[in-house]
C-alpha cells in the first residue's frame, strides 16, 4: 500500500514529551509501532504493519537522504536524521530521527529500530533548506541518476564545512 493523500499545508507538531518508535525487517516492512507513531501517521496499526515505512515519506525529502540512511544502515552503523514525514490525511510532521540495527544471537543485523522526537524549529528550517536544494538537484538529475546527485551534493557542501554528516546534523 502507499499513501496516495496529497500533501498539505496541516502540519502536526510533537510536544517535547513525544517519542515515536518503530521497528521494521531488514526489507523496511513495518513489524511494530508505538501509539505516537499510529497517532502521528493517521493510519490504522493493522493497516501499517507488514508496510514499507516509506509509507509515510513525504515528496519533500530528498531520495539521496534515505540512500544515505540505508547506506550507513548498510555499514552496521546508526543514523541520525531531520526527517519531514506525511500523515495518512495528507498532513506533515517533522521528526530528530535515530536508526539502529538491531542483532540476532548469532551477530546478524534482523531489523532497525527507530526513535524519533521533537526537533528544534531551528533544526527543521536548517534541514528543510538543505533538503531544498537537494531536492532542486535531484530534479535536474533526473530519476535515475537523482538519489547519487542529491547525495554527492549534501557531501560537497559538508566537505566546504569542513564537516562530516555526523557533526553537522548534531549541531543543528
Amino acid at each position: 500500500m502507499k499513501n496516495k493523500a496529497q500533501p498539505t499545508s496541516k502540519e502536526l507538531v510533537m510536544q517535547e514529551t513525544d517519542i515515536i518508535v518503530s521497528k521494521t525487517d531488514t526489507k523496511g516492512r513495518l513489524t511494530y509501532g508505538n501509539e505516537k507513531f499510529i497517532e502521528f501517521s493517521g493510519f490504522a496499526e493493522a493497516e501499517l504493519l507488514g508496510q514499507q515505512h516509506n509509507i509515510i515519506r513525504h515528496p519533500d525529502m530528498p531520495r539521496g537522504v534515505f540512500k544515505f540512511l540505508w547506506d550507513t544502515l548498510a555499514q552496521q552503523k546508526e543514523c541520525f536524521a531531520y526527517v519531514k514525514n506525511m500523515s495518512k490525511d495528507g498532513g506533515f510532521y517533522w521528526v530528530f530521527a535515530n536508526v539502529t540495527p538491531s542483532y540476532d544471537e548469532r551477530g546478524q543485523v534482523e531489523s532497525y529500530f527507530s526513535v524519533r522526537r521533537r526537533p528544534s524549529r531551528g533544526a527543521v528550517d536548517a534541514a528543510a533548506g538543505l533538503y531544498q536544494l537537494m531536492l532542486e538537484e535531484e530534479r535536474r538529475a533526473g530519476p535515475k541518476d537523482a538519489c547519487a546527485a542529491s547525495l554527492a551534493l549534501l557531501v560537497g557542501l559538508l566537505q566546504q564545512k569542513g564537516t562530516d554528516y555526523e557533526s553537522f546534523i548534531h549541531t543543528l
